[in-house]
């Protein structure tokens, strides 16, 4: 070659050097600066194809980052190169290969033959001493790379990871800003309700605008079954929502351990399951948070992408960020809907003890360890005509009209022994005889004191009348069955008795003899009508007699 068609090619060089420099410069977004170079750099150095891929730290692969003249079936193929082709762009070193499509060594070189790649110079993308991703440039031609544009390539190279590098920096910085407000904002959204449907529909209404993505789920752990459920979604279709259980994942499973996990090849990054449904969906790059509250890990929220998509670690810490928030949002939203849920319960339960309460006809107070009102049934109130808000509270007693002056309260006795006590009482009530039976119980609480007694008062009133009317009957039964008893033994010897009187008073001589007979006689005959009153009585009366004793009146 003659020196002046070295200069001529030096001064290509320079050329595509600069251009290659001002266009990177033009943009600062990093996928903005891959599109362009692979756009761009065939026409100026001439070749037929560019790619460009990035190395995911994750899984420690090339990824897809940008390409061009190539079809998607060629970039859809299973690897990138031979091993040791990796091995040598892993340590910084490029690789030229030709007639790729007839090397028996060659693994994809049925692919490339169906692609008609004949030649491929593969370089590696440096910055800072580090491989941050590799650049392919591919002829359907054969074509011997020189050194001179293999260096020369390689200088691109570089150059080109300083500007997706510096774009990364860019964005991170530009994403900084707009993140900081965004985490504020919704902080303050999801930080404004305890409903936790709409704190969990805000995050993943939210979340995908903001960082200019499809898609976002939020899963949260079950305490019952340990299974991640879905929570919330927006941006997918509900085919894909119902594609399986997700938790088998290794991206969850990192997640579950507080990690955080980009994908950026989801279509086929082994991480995740479903790569058909993943397809089908469009979505192409995945980042998993781990929602947590603290060092408890409660959930799990992802974020979705339609175009590959390199997570940069400011988009990286702002999804923390949120699901960190988020996590404190959704504990206070889920405690607040166990303490609904408690308080439902309670009142549940206490409107089935009410209505077991009102149920009773016996009348029922509940006192508390102050001895004051804290529940009474319906027929409490009924019966003493009052509103139940007027005694709830009040000292119990200031409110129970069963209160005997000189005898102990068996509610206080209660409260202070913890021992169930039973006792009836006579009362007078608007001159009336009344009856109660009144059964106090202890409640105690885990601690074994008494926090509550519950005293039932029942009106025995009828039943002692009842049982008052029986005593009378058997008494009566009894005076008639000694009556009857008593007149039978004396009418056989009296009417023996009045018979021979009389025939001795017919034997009698003297008016004076005869005369007193006649009395005896007749003091015979009074008891005879005695005795058949007796045999004949119904019923009797008690009466005053001498002194302090009384006697019975037949009737």
């Amino acid at each position: 070659m003659t020196a002046v068609a070295e200069q001529n090619r030096e001064r290509g060089y320079l050329e595509i050097f600069q251009e290659v420099t001002r266009l990177i410069s033009m943009v600062l977004d990093p996928q903005q600066v891959m599109d362009l170079v692979v756009r761009r750099l065939p026409e100026l150095l001439e070749v037929d194809a560019a790619t460009i891929r990035l190395l995911d730290a994750g899984t420690n692969t090339f990824v897809l980052g940008a390409a061009h003249g190539l079809s998607d079936q060629y970039l859809s193929r299973g690897g990138i190169d031979t091993r040791e082709t990796m091995d040598m762009l892993m340590k910084g070193r490029p690789v030229a290969k030709t007639g790729v499509d007839v090397d028996p060594l060659y693994q994809h070189s049925a692919e490339a033959a169906r692609e008609g790649i004949k030649s491929v110079l593969s370089l590696p993308i440096i910055f800072q001493g580090h491989i941050i991703g590799i650049m392919r440039l591919l002829t359907r031609k054969t074509r011997s790379f020189t050194p001179m544009e293999i260096s020369f390539s390689m200088t691109l190279a570089e150059q080109i990871g300083v500007a997706i590098s510096n774009g990364r920096l860019f964005k991170e910085m530009e994403n900084q800003v707009d993140f900081l407000k965004e985490v504020h904002e919704i902080s303050r959204l999801i930080n404004s309700t305890l409903d936790l449907n709409i704190i969990l529909q805000t995050i993943v209404d939210k979340l995908p605008k903001i960082m200019g993505m499809k898609a976002c789920t939020i899963r949260l752990l079950q305490p019952e079954t340990n299974q991640l459920e879905l929570a919330a979604a927006s941006g997918l279709s509900p085919e894909y929502l119902k594609r399986g259980s997700i938790r088998r994942e290794d991206s969850i499973f990192q997640a579950l351990k507080g990690e955080p996990v980009a994908v950026y090849d989801a279509p086929n990054d082994p991480r995740v399951q479903y790569h058909d449904a993943i397809r089908s969906e469009g979505i192409k790059s995945i980042l998993a948070v781990p929602i947590k509250k603290g060092r408890e890990i409660i959930g799990v929220m992802r974020l979705l992408t339609t175009e590959y998509h390199c997570f940069t670690a400011s988009e990286v810490t702002f999804a923390t960020a949120v699901a960190e928030e988020s996590g404190s949002a959704i504990l206070n939203a889920l405690t607040f809907q166990k303490i609904n849920l408690l308080f439902n319960q309670i009142e549940e339960n206490e409107r089935f003890l009410q209505a077991i309460m009102d149920a009773l006809q016996d009348r029922i107070v509940v006192v508390d360890g102050k001895k004051h009102v804290v529940m009474v049934n319906r027929k409490f109130l009924q019966q003493e005509n009052l509103a139940e808000k007027a005694l709830l509270g009040r000292p119990y007693d200031l409110i129970i009209p069963w209160k005997i002056e000189g005898r102990q309260c068996p509610v206080g006795k209660v409260l202070a022994t913890g021992k169930m006590c039973a006792r009836t009482d006579h009362l007078t009530v608007n001159g009336h005889a009344q009856w109660l039976e009144r059964s106090v119980f202890p409640i105690f609480d885990n601690e074994g004191r008494v926090e509550y007694a519950v005293e039932t008062v029942r009106d025995i009133t009828s039943q002692k009348s009842l049982e008052q009317e029986k005593i009378e009957r058997e008494k009566l039964a009894g005076v008639l069955e000694t009556a009857g008893t008593v007149a039978h033994e004396l009418n056989s010897p009296l009417f023996a008795a009045l018979g021979t009187a009389q025939l001795l008073r017919d034997d009698l001589e003297k008016e004076e003899q005869r005369q007193e007979m006649d009395i005896i006689l007749r003091n015979m005959q009074s008891m005879a009508e005695l005795t058949k009153k007796m045999a004949a009585m119904t019923g009797f009366a008690s009466k005053e007699y001498v002194g302090d004793t009384k006697i019975i009146e037949f009737h």
